[in-house]
């Protein structure tokens, strides 16, 4: 069995992630996975598990997080088809 690296709990369909700098993480869900791999939103702090939006090198979950964020991303719509402003 293995162990996941952010709970601790030895489960026998725990499973790896390698991500693109090449480390090697080990987790019992992907709840755990997201807690220890995902980003975090840089205006409410949520983690992003979505696409989210990057906007001059932050990562925001939301358009309007992105906005109210020193008004960046004001170009950016949160879903396809949305009414323009």
């Amino acid at each position: 069995m293995a162990i996941c690296v952010t709970c601790g709990n030895d489960y026998w369909l725990a499973f790896e992630i390698r991500t693109v700098t090449g480390d090697t993480y080990t987790f019992d869900s992907f709840e755990c996975a997201m807690e220890k791999l995902a980003p975090r939103c840089e205006h409410c702090n949520v983690r992003i598990v979505g696409h989210g939006v990057e906007v001059a090198g932050m990562f925001f979950c939301c358009a309007n997080c992105a906005r109210v964020n020193g008004g960046l991303g004001s170009q950016i719509r949160d879903a396809v088809g949305a009414h323009p402003a």
